[in-house]
């Protein structure tokens, strides 16, 4: 499901979004996608961050460990400010579909309504590392089927905002979502997205009604192979890292 959003006169992208639109397409659909969320000069500000190495904390080139092709960099405290904008932002408008979804699995605990909190719980269990990240892909480059999972505490919804321009900047590299249904087939899904946009996915889990109540379904998501240029991705997960 895509883009069903009330028009508002707001400069906030945030503010613009219809969250209950968001939340429906979730659960029919497993994802959502949401109108640009930074303008063109904002992901290319993003994307020439990828060289400075003291942004960042970590590199990952993916090959070394079977992820696939192509690398990627985790942020470090402080985070960029659009990158700390939106993920401050996002977070209240997805606890109540997170804290939702953890009625349906029957899982007691609930996430708090801002993120300071839930950061504090999360730096209380030992994950204190930010995980956002920046994500660079080139020809023949491409990311496994994968879950981001950090540690104890996982925040069940996470964005991907496309900072590259589909067929003027790179070619190929679809983003990926594969759900696994308990006794069934496994159902691909590929999400298309324009510069600036972000897709709404789970991290793991997400529950579908059944006509017994609520099932536990696994999600996994990833890039096809890109066939030409250069794709950069923004990452944005609410759990930090142990």
């Amino acid at each position: 499901m895509r883009r069903q959003h009330k028009a508002k006169t707001t400069a906030d992208p945030v503010a613009a979004i219809d969250w209950d639109a968001i939340a429906a397409s979730l659960d029919g659909s497993g994802y959502a996608v949401t109108p640009p969320l930074l303008c063109a000069a904002e992901c290319r500000d993003l994307t020439a961050l990828y060289p400075k190495e003291d942004v960042f904390r970590s590199r990952v080139v993916m090959q070394r460990h079977n992820f696939g092709r192509g690398e990627y960099k985790y942020l470090r405290y402080p985070l960029p400010d659009p990158v700390e904008a939106l993920r401050r932002t996002i977070y209240p408008c997805l606890v109540p579909i997170a804290n939702r979804w953890r009625e349906c699995l029957r899982e007691e605990a609930r996430f708090p309504a801002l993120l300071d909190a839930y950061l504090a719980q999360c730096r209380k269990a030992g994950q204190e590392r930010p995980t956002p990240l920046i994500l660079k892909y080139g020809p023949g480059d491409y990311n496994c089927l994968h879950q981001d999972l950090y540690g104890e505490l996982v925040f069940p919804l996470q964005l991907t905002v496309l900072l590259s321009a589909p067929g003027q900047d790179f070619t190929g590299g679809e983003f990926l979502l594969v759900e696994q249904r308990p006794r069934a087939q496994s159902r691909g899904e590929v999400v298309p997205l324009q510069q600036g946009e972000a897709v709404v996915f789970p991290v793991h889990h997400r529950p579908v009604e059944g006509t017994r109540g609520h099932y536990r379904v696994t999600m996994r998501h990833g890039v096809s192979r890109v066939r030409s240029g250069r794709r950069y991705t923004l990452g944005i997960i609410f759990h930090d890292a142990a």
